[in-house]
């Protein structure tokens, strides 16, 4: 009974003894047992397509050949030339040379000999001196040299009565000037403010769209600060958004002068803007 069982045993395969007591419907178990037939399969089918690959130049060749018209040979005969006479051409009578050209007669030299007109000579005139030079000494005819004495003595000055006379000068206030001897100014001209302003306005609060205009007043300080910024508009919001963009530009201006002395004056800035 054994040697049955060791006999039995050794007719089976190795998927068999794998899969024994096993699902062998599981795909595992069939890929297995079918793996040797579809890699002889896969092998015959490659060699197949390789051999036709291959061989494919070698049909195509064959069949253009087999499908070529047959060829007709044409017997080609040689053409008996005549002998025929050479034609002579006569010569061409030849152009008789040109004559050279004349010689040119050699030019005798000849050296310009022009006799100056004659010039009177021109007078030498001393210009006169400087009217520096001449308060300095006395003046003549002659030059000569030795002790200046000046032609022109200056008059005394006038006698004096006690009292001197000295310029008014205002002293420094607290006034604001409406008119001044020079006007305030900001660094870069007004058109620099003016861009300065526009750069730094701020129309997000703004409503609407149309033409806005108003009047900035303002007291440029000694120091060049600004104080006093006051909008006159129609436009509530737009005179609160001018005044703030005013007062946001901290450069300093150049102060009006009166006298020479800087002072507080006030200024004018008329603002129009177009919002779409």
């Amino acid at each position: 009974m054994a040697d049955e069982n060791l006999k039995y045993e050794s007719n089976l395969t190795l998927d068999e003894i794998v899969f024994e007591h096993r699902n062998k419907e599981y795909g595992a178990y069939d890929l297995r047992h079918t793996y040797p037939k579809m890699l002889t399969k896969s092998f015959l089918i490659g060699t197949a397509v390789f051999l036709v690959v291959s061989l494919s130049p070698f049909i195509y060749m064959k069949i253009q050949q087999m499908n070529e018209k047959d060829k007709t040979e044409v017997d080609a005969k040689l053409v008996e030339i005549l002998d025929e006479q050479p034609i002579i051409e006569q010569p061409k009578e030849e152009e008789p040379p040109p004559p050279p050209p004349p010689k040119e007669e050699e030019k005798q030299e000849v050296i310009q000999n022009v006799v100056p007109e004659p010039k009177r000579a021109p007078k030498i005139e001393t210009p006169p001196p400087p009217i520096t030079k001449q308060l300095e000494t006395t003046t003549g005819l002659v030059a000569q040299e030795g002790v200046k004495t000046p032609s022109y003595t200056p008059p005394p000055p006038p006698p004096s009565t006690g009292k001197s006379t000295t310029a008014e000068v205002k002293p420094v206030t607290n006034e604001v000037y409406e008119s001044v001897d020079q006007a305030a100014e900001f660094p870069g001209t007004i058109n620099a403010f003016r861009t300065k302003f526009q750069n730094n306005f701020d129309s997000g609060s703004l409503e609407g769209e149309g033409t806005l205009k108003t009047e900035i007043t303002f007291v440029v300080e000694r120091d060049g600060t600004l104080t006093q910024v006051k909008a006159n508009g129609s436009n509530a919001d737009f005179n609160r958004e001018a005044e703030a963009t005013v007062k946001g530009i901290k450069t300093k201006w150049t102060p009006a002068k009166v006298n020479g002395q800087p002072v507080r004056s006030r200024f004018r800035f008329p603002v129009t803007m177009n919002f779409q």
